[in-house]
Protein backbone atom coordinates (compact mmCIF):
# COMPACT_ATOMS: atom_id res chain seq x y z
CA UNK A 1 0.00 0.00 0.00
CA UNK A 2 1.28 3.45 -0.87
CA UNK A 3 1.11 6.18 1.76
CA UNK A 4 1.65 9.92 2.02
CA UNK A 5 4.71 10.19 4.24
CA UNK A 6 5.87 13.39 5.95
CA UNK A 7 9.61 13.31 6.69
CA UNK A 8 11.82 15.75 8.53
CA UNK A 9 14.16 16.28 11.42
CA UNK A 10 17.33 18.20 12.07
CA UNK A 11 20.86 18.52 10.75
CA UNK A 12 21.97 15.23 12.34
CA UNK A 13 19.22 13.41 10.46
CA UNK A 14 19.75 15.12 7.11
CA UNK A 15 21.75 12.33 5.44
CA UNK A 16 19.39 9.58 6.60
CA UNK A 17 16.42 11.68 5.52
CA UNK A 18 17.76 11.80 1.98
CA UNK A 19 18.36 8.05 1.86
CA UNK A 20 14.94 7.25 3.31
CA UNK A 21 13.21 9.66 0.90
CA UNK A 22 14.74 7.81 -2.04
CA UNK A 23 13.71 4.41 -0.68
CA UNK A 24 10.18 5.57 0.11
CA UNK A 25 9.70 7.10 -3.33
CA UNK A 26 11.06 3.94 -4.98
CA UNK A 27 8.48 1.94 -3.00
CA UNK A 28 5.70 4.13 -4.43
CA UNK A 29 5.05 6.39 -1.46
CA UNK A 30 4.35 10.11 -1.82
CA UNK A 31 6.99 11.87 0.30
CA UNK A 32 6.58 15.35 1.75
CA UNK A 33 9.90 16.81 2.94
CA UNK A 34 9.67 19.18 5.90
CA UNK A 35 13.40 19.85 6.02
CA UNK A 36 16.00 20.71 6.81
CA UNK A 37 17.50 21.28 3.39
CA UNK A 38 21.11 20.76 4.46
CA UNK A 39 23.25 19.48 7.31
CA UNK A 40 23.74 23.02 8.65
CA UNK A 41 22.66 23.39 12.27
CA UNK A 42 18.92 24.00 12.73
CA UNK A 43 16.37 24.02 15.52
CA UNK A 44 14.39 20.77 15.12
CA UNK A 45 11.06 22.20 16.38
CA UNK A 46 10.97 24.43 13.29
CA UNK A 47 10.66 21.26 11.19
CA UNK A 48 8.73 19.04 13.59
CA UNK A 49 5.75 21.35 14.16
CA UNK A 50 4.78 21.63 10.47
CA UNK A 51 5.23 17.86 10.04
CA UNK A 52 3.08 17.07 13.07
CA UNK A 53 0.38 19.43 11.79
CA UNK A 54 0.41 17.60 8.44
CA UNK A 55 -0.17 14.27 10.18
CA UNK A 56 -2.89 15.72 12.45
CA UNK A 57 -4.70 17.28 9.47
CA UNK A 58 -4.41 13.99 7.52
CA UNK A 59 -2.38 15.66 4.78
CA UNK A 60 0.08 12.86 5.58
CA UNK A 61 -0.71 9.32 6.65
CA UNK A 62 2.46 8.92 8.72
CA UNK A 63 5.46 10.94 9.80
CA UNK A 64 9.13 10.04 10.04
CA UNK A 65 11.41 12.25 12.11
CA UNK A 66 15.17 11.86 12.32
CA UNK A 67 17.58 13.65 14.63
CA UNK A 68 20.73 12.73 16.51
CA UNK A 69 19.10 11.02 19.50
CA UNK A 70 15.48 10.98 18.34
CA UNK A 71 14.46 12.44 21.69
CA UNK A 72 13.94 16.08 20.75
CA UNK A 73 11.82 15.34 17.71
CA UNK A 74 9.73 12.80 19.66
CA UNK A 75 9.15 15.20 22.55
CA UNK A 76 8.10 17.97 20.19
CA UNK A 77 5.79 15.83 18.06
CA UNK A 78 4.12 14.34 21.11
CA UNK A 79 2.95 17.80 22.18
CA UNK A 80 0.12 17.29 19.68
CA UNK A 81 -2.78 15.36 21.16
CA UNK A 82 -3.36 13.35 17.99
CA UNK A 83 0.29 12.38 17.54
CA UNK A 84 1.74 9.17 18.89
CA UNK A 85 5.44 9.52 18.10
CA UNK A 86 7.58 6.50 18.93
CA UNK A 87 11.35 6.66 19.43
CA UNK A 88 12.70 3.39 18.01
CA UNK A 89 16.18 1.99 17.53
CA UNK A 90 15.35 -1.43 16.10
CA UNK A 91 12.71 -2.86 13.80
CA UNK A 92 11.00 -4.83 16.56
CA UNK A 93 10.27 -1.62 18.44
CA UNK A 94 8.86 0.02 15.31
CA UNK A 95 6.61 -3.02 14.84
CA UNK A 96 5.35 -2.91 18.43
CA UNK A 97 4.83 0.85 18.24
CA UNK A 98 2.39 0.27 15.37
CA UNK A 99 0.79 -2.96 16.68
CA UNK A 100 0.24 -1.89 20.28
CA UNK A 101 0.34 1.91 20.30
CA UNK A 102 -0.99 2.85 16.86
CA UNK A 103 2.03 5.15 16.46
CA UNK A 104 1.68 7.55 13.56
CA UNK A 105 5.16 9.08 13.71
CA UNK A 106 8.41 7.11 13.76
CA UNK A 107 11.37 8.84 15.41
CA UNK A 108 14.84 7.61 14.48
CA UNK A 109 18.09 8.35 16.37
CA UNK A 110 20.53 8.79 13.45
CA UNK A 111 23.62 8.81 15.65
CA UNK A 112 22.76 5.45 17.19
CA UNK A 113 21.49 3.28 14.30
CA UNK A 114 22.92 2.30 10.95
CA UNK A 115 21.39 3.34 7.64
CA UNK A 116 20.16 -0.23 7.18
CA UNK A 117 18.56 -0.29 10.64
CA UNK A 118 16.79 2.99 9.87
CA UNK A 119 15.52 1.63 6.55
CA UNK A 120 14.36 -1.59 8.22
CA UNK A 121 12.47 0.37 10.89
CA UNK A 122 10.70 2.48 8.28
CA UNK A 123 9.72 -0.58 6.23
CA UNK A 124 8.38 -2.47 9.26
CA UNK A 125 6.59 0.61 10.61
CA UNK A 126 4.73 1.10 7.33
CA UNK A 127 3.95 -2.60 6.84
CA UNK A 128 2.54 -3.14 10.34
CA UNK A 129 -1.11 -2.61 11.22
CA UNK A 130 -2.51 -1.56 14.57
CA UNK A 131 -3.96 -4.61 16.33
CA UNK A 132 -6.76 -2.71 18.05
CA UNK A 133 -8.63 -4.85 20.57
CA UNK A 134 -7.25 -4.50 24.08
CA UNK A 135 -4.71 -1.99 22.77
CA UNK A 136 -7.40 0.42 21.57
CA UNK A 137 -8.61 1.04 25.11
CA UNK A 138 -5.06 1.93 26.17
CA UNK A 139 -4.46 4.21 23.19
CA UNK A 140 -7.76 5.97 23.94
CA UNK A 141 -6.38 6.85 27.39
CA UNK A 142 -3.23 8.59 26.08
CA UNK A 143 -4.62 12.11 25.40
CA UNK A 144 -5.10 14.27 28.47
CA UNK A 145 -6.52 17.48 27.03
Amino acid sequence: MAYKIAIGGDHAGFTYKGLLKEQLAAAGHDVMDFGPGSDASVDYPDHVHPLAKAVVSKDADFGILICGSGNGVAMTANKYQEIRAALCWKAELAELARQHNNANVLCIPARFVSEQEAADMVRVFLETDFEGGRHQNRVDKIPVC
